[in-house]
């Protein structure tokens, strides 16, 4: 595939550490959450960042698709993505499960439902939880 756009971003510290992308926009502290071990302290982590990405990503496909069918997305239309994480049942590791809720205020509800079914077609995030994309790992 033709690739539009890469970026970069480098974590230090894992999540208790920082998360800065190549140009220095995206600079997060990383902490880890209670439920998972960490001591609260403030910050983001891993799971709330994939949430944003997502959400932001799964809003600009539905508004992709809506365009191409003459249906005007309102501004204060949301999409919320809940990220959970735990233990895998095979013991290896760890997994995450992803739900989406799409909120579309003024749009009929089957529209609405064509829409966000196209729409997860349509963003690359919904792709690659779908099928399970091979991410190549290298030591640099």
């Amino acid at each position: 595939m033709p690739i539009l756009y890469t970026t970069k971003a480098t974590a230090t510290g894992g999540r208790s550490g920082r998360a800065v992308s190549e140009d220095g926009v995206l600079d997060v502290t990383l902490t880890t959450p209670k439920e998972l071990g960490g001591d609260g302290a403030r910050g983001t982590n891993p799971e709330q960042l994939f949430a944003s990405g997502y959400s932001a990503c799964f809003l600009g496909a539905l508004k992709f698709v809506a365009g191409k069918e003459k249906v005007k997305i309102p501004e204060d239309t949301t999409v919320t993505a809940t990220v959970g994480i735990g233990p895998r049942e095979d013991g290896a590791g760890f997994g995450i499960e992803v739900s989406l809720s799409v909120n579309i205020p003024g749009v009929d509800r089957e529209v609405g439902e064509k829409l966000i079914a196209a729409a997860h077609i349509v963003c690359p995030y919904s792709h690659a939880m779908r099928t399970s994309t091979e991410v190549p790992v290298s030591l640099a």
